[in-house]
């Protein structure tokens, strides 16, 4: 049973102005420590793939935030939410700390997937109950 839909789209170029203005401040503040890591990787190489990076990680966290209801409020935080990938590629939601905690107790599992073009990232986002029933 389906909780929660979200779909965000991201101008990169807006990414790409705030990273100019405020630095890897700004990445810090949305990423999480192995986002983080990736994403210096990725940016000292090619600096436009680190922008597209942070782009969909962006887009992929609104999209959960509204995929389960929460927006930005607790305990929704942009570093307690992290894009992972599995073995295959396919992009994860990982969650962390206290917003872990929130979404196993709701029984909740997420389906993610990101894309990104010149301009833009797009994420959409399912968010079901782990039962049939759905508590």
């Amino acid at each position: 049973m389906i909780y929660g839909v979200g779909t965000d789209i991201c101008d990169v170029r807006r990414i790409r102005a705030s990273l100019e203005r405020h630095g890897e401040r700004f990445a810090q503040k949305i990423l999480s420590e192995p986002e983080f890591a990736t994403w210096r990787t990725r940016s000292q190489r090619w600096p436009e793939r680190g922008v597209r990076y942070l782009a969909t990680r962006f887009s992929a966290k609104e999209a959960f935030s509204k995929a389960i209801g929460l927006g930005m409020t607790m305990p929704m935080t942009w570093r307690a939410c992290e894009v992972g990938k599995l073995p295959s590629g396919q992009p994860t939601i990982v969650l962390h700390g206290a917003l872990k905690d929130w979404f196993e107790a709701k029984g909740l599992s997420a389906h993610l997937s990101v894309t990104d073009e010149t301009d833009y990232a797009a994420s959409f986002c399912v968010v079901e109950f782990l039962n049939k029933n759905g508590l």
